[in-house]
């Protein structure tokens, strides 16, 4: 294949910006995100903090619920516990659910956990809201999906709502306005026997 001059190259660079340029001007909307991150894949809660960390660097408020997660001590809670002001971090799970064993706990856990984000979500000084892993209780029909469709339907109209965990009910998928699924490749756990790693996995 012949390699590309640079003039050629900049001609097709300028035709590819002033392509984008024009897309970029029809984006008139701004509004508040429903968002969901699921899949087999790793990586969905260490996203939606990702967009946490980005949001409080602009200045805006957020708050964060884990519905599974508690159990343990995390890096993000230690980073986020130095921004008080910015970010509203709690775990409110108590482990996986073949750890706790117990059905009747694990839906009234939940239960005051989505109390949680409901009071986040209603509250218009959040400008975030991330419900970490609540796909799992879904799943696992701990808290009825058309009470939460309900509770995000009515969300202000500014406020981005990122739901994490694999399985997402497809009622959800339809509902968002962003969904990403995250494909595993491969995965050290599996294939190589690897232990879960603090920076890593936590």
């Amino acid at each position: 294949m012949k390699a590309r001059t640079d003039a050629e190259h900049k001609a097709k660079m300028q035709k590819l910006q002033a392509a984008q340029a024009k897309k970029v001007a029809t984006k008139t909307v701004e509004k508040g995100l429903l968002i969901v991150h699921t899949g087999p894949g790793k990586g969905k809660t260490s996203a939606a903090l990702g967009m946490a960390v980005r949001a409080i660097g602009h200045g805006m408020k957020v708050g964060v619920v884990q519905f599974v997660k508690g159990a343990m001590a995390t890096g993000e809670k230690a980073v986020f516990d130095r921004f008080p002001d910015l970010i509203e971090f709690k775990p409110m799970g108590e482990g996986f659910t073949w750890d706790t064993q117990d059905r009747s706990r694990d839906i009234a856990v939940a239960r005051t956990a989505w109390d949680e984000v409901r009071r986040m979500i209603a509250d218009p000084s959040y400008a975030m809201v991330i419900a970490d892993e609540l796909n799992i209780v879904l799943r696992y029909d701990y808290l009825p999906v058309d009470e939460i469709l309900e509770a995000l339907a009515a969300k202000p109209a500014m406020t981005h709502v990122i739901v994490t965990g694999r399985n997402a009910p497809q009622v959800l998928i339809d509902a968002a306005d962003l969904v990403t699924e995250m494909a595993q490749v491969k995965h050290p756990f599996r294939e190589q026997n690897v232990r879960a790693q603090a920076g890593i996995e936590f």
